[in-house]
C-alpha cells in the first residue's frame, strides 16, 4: 500500500509554505465568549505553552506524500526568512525548485490558538503568498501526473486552476480557509475546471450557501466530492456512490493542526496509485490519524510496514 513511487511522476502541490506559531490554552473558547456580547467581543486567553512549526498546506501535503513514497512538489512563494524552511525541507528530500523567494516579504505566518476541545482560533499573515501567481504550472515541465490546488493568494489560485485546466492536468479543488474569498461565479468555475472537490464539513455549508450546488450538481461535473467531519471520518461523494470512511483511531489526540493536510496526502496517494475509494479514503483517514498523535504538521513519521499494521487494524 505503501510504496516508493519517488521516481516516478508527480503531483504538483499548489498552496503556501507558512510558519506556524501554535499556542494551547488550557480551557475552552465557550467559556469566555460571551454569546450576547459578541458584537463587543474583546477577550484574552492565557497561552503557557508555544512553539514555532513549519507548516503551510503545500509543504504539509509534500511532507504526507514523501512518508507515502510519492514525489510531492510543492509551488509555493516565501519570503526572506525562508531559508531554515528550505534547509529543512532540502534534508527530507522534498524538492524546493519552485517555492520562489520573493524579497521584502515574509513567509507566510500562521497564530493558531487550540483549546481542550481541539477549537482554534488563528490570525494569518499571508506575506509572500500574496505573490503566488508569480509560479507557473507550466515551470513544473513534464511528469506531473496530478496537481491540487490548495489554500494560496486569491489570484494565484483562479490562475493556477486554469493552467492546470489549460494544460489538462486532472486537480484537486481544495480551498479551505481561502474559500470565503471567493464569490459564487469563482467557485463555479473552480469546480468546473477540477476533477476532485475535498472539503471539510464547514466548508461544505458554505460552499452550498455561496453556490447553491447539491451534492448531485457537483458530481455530475467531477469524478469525486470528498468531504471530511472530523472524528466522524469522511464521505467521499461520486456520479455513482457514496463511500462512508470511518475515522481510524489515532495512539494519542495531541495536536490537530495539519490534519486536513495529512488526510490531502492520503487521497492524492491513493489518486496516484490507481487506488479504489474506499481503499483511498481509509489511507487518507489514517493518515490524518497518525498525524494528530503529533506536535506540528510535520514532526509524525512512520515506516511502510507501521503504516500497514495500523491500517489492518483500523480497517480489516
Amino acid at each position: 500500500m505503501v510504496q516508493d513511487r519517488s521516481n516516478g511522476h508527480a503531483a504538483l502541490i499548489c498552496g503556501s509554505v507558512a510558519y506556524d506559531t501554535i499556542l494551547q490554552f488550557q480551557d475552552r473558547f465557550k467559556s469566555h465568549i460571551l454569546p450576547d456580547k459578541i458584537h463587543i467581543l474583546n477577550v484574552s486567553f492565557l497561552v503557557p505553552e508555544m512553539r514555532r512549526e513549519f507548516g503551510g498546506c503545500a509543504a504539509n501535503i509534500a511532507y504526507g506524500l514523501k512518508l507515502l513514497g510519492d514525489r510531492g512538489i510543492p509551488m509555493a512563494t516565501a519570503g526572506h526568512d525562508f531559508a531554515p524552511y528550505r534547509e529543512r525541507l532540502v534534508a527530507l528530500g522534498i524538492p524546493v525548485d519552485y517555492i520562489k523567494v520573493v524579497e521584502g516579504t515574509f513567509t507566510a505566518q500562521a497564530f493558531i490558538t487550540t483549546d481542550l476541545d481541539d477549537n482554534q482560533i488563528t490570525a494569518f499573515h499571508p506575506g509572500a503568498m500574496q505573490h503566488a501567481h508569480l509560479n507557473r504550472v507550466s515551470d513544473a515541465g513534464a511528469g506531473i501526473s496530478l496537481g491540487i490546488v490548495a489554500p494560496d493568494g486569491r489570484q494565484a489560485m483562479i490562475e493556477h486552476a486554469a493552467q492546470f485546466a489549460a494544460a489538462k492536468i486532472p486537480f484537486i479543488f481544495d480551498p479551505g480557509q481561502g474559500l470565503p474569498m471567493f464569490g459564487a461565479e469563482e467557485l463555479k468555475t473552480f469546480i468546473a475546471q477540477a476533477r476532485w472537490v475535498a472539503v471539510n464539513d464547514y466548508e461544505w455549508g458554505m460552499l452550498q450557501q455561496k453556490t447553491g450546488f447539491a451534492v448531485s450538481d457537483i458530481t455530475a461535473q467531477v469524478d469525486a466530492l470528498i468531504v471530511t467531519l472530523g472524528s466522524q471520518g469522511s464521505v467521499i461523494h461520486t456520479k455513482d456512490a457514496t463511500f462512508t470512511i470511518p475515522c481510524a483511531k489515532p495512539a494519542a489526540i495531541v495536536d490537530p493542526t495539519g490534519c486536513g493536510d495529512a488526510y490531502r496526502a492520503g487521497l492524492i496517494h491513493g489518486l496516484l496509485g490507481g487506488l479504489d475509494w474506499e481503499t483511498t479514503g481509509r489511507v487518507a483517514s489514517l493518515m490524518g490519524a497518525i498525524k494528530i498523535g503529533a506536535r506540528g504538521p510535520q514532526n509524525h513519521s512512520f515506516t511502510q510496514t507501521e503504516f500497514e499494521t495500523r491500517y489492518r487494524d483500523n480497517f480489516g
